[in-house]
C-alpha cells in the first residue's frame, strides 16, 4: 500500500508540473482529480491502519485495514468533491455540510450494516 501511495502522489506531481490548466480540456481534470483522489485514498489508509494498529491492538489487521480503507476513501471523496465544487464556483459552506452529513450518514450506515462475526 506503501509503494502504491507512493507511485500516485508520483504520478499526481507529474500531472501538476505537466499539464497547463488554463488549456487543458476534460482529460487532465479527470487525471488530476483522480490521481489526487487515489493519494489521499492511500495515504488516509496508511495513517488510519497505523492508529489503529497502535491503539487497538486486539483488533484483527485485516478488519483494520478494511475499516482504514474505507473511511479513507470517504474522506478522499470529501476533499476531491470539495475541490471540484471550488473550481466551479460552487463551493459554500452550506454545501460542505450537506456533504459531510451525506458522508457521516453513509459511514454510519455502513458501520450499523456490519455482519457480526
Amino acid at each position: 500500500m506503501l509503494i502504491a501511495t507512493s507511485l500516485c502522489w508520483l504520478g499526481w506531481g507529474m500531472i501538476l508540473f505537466t499539464i497547463n490548466p488554463t488549456t487543458t480540456n476534460l482529460l487532465g481534470f479527470s487525471l488530476f482529480f483522480i490521481s489526487l483522489f487515489l493519494a489521499i485514498t492511500g495515504t488516509a489508509a496508511i495513517i488510519g491502519f497505523l492508529v489503529r494498529f497502535i491503539l487497538l491492538k486486539h483488533e484483527l489487521a485485516f478488519r483494520s485495514v478494511k475499516d482504514a480503507f474505507r473511511q479513507s476513501f470517504l474522506f478522499a471523496f470529501l476533499m476531491i468533491a470539495a475541490l471540484f465544487l471550488l473550481s466551479k464556483g460552487l463551493f459554500s459552506w452550506t454545501n460542505l455540510v450537506f456533504l459531510i452529513i451525506g458522508l457521516s450518514s453513509l459511514e454510519l450506515f455502513l458501520i450499523s450494516n456490519k455482519k457480526v462475526v
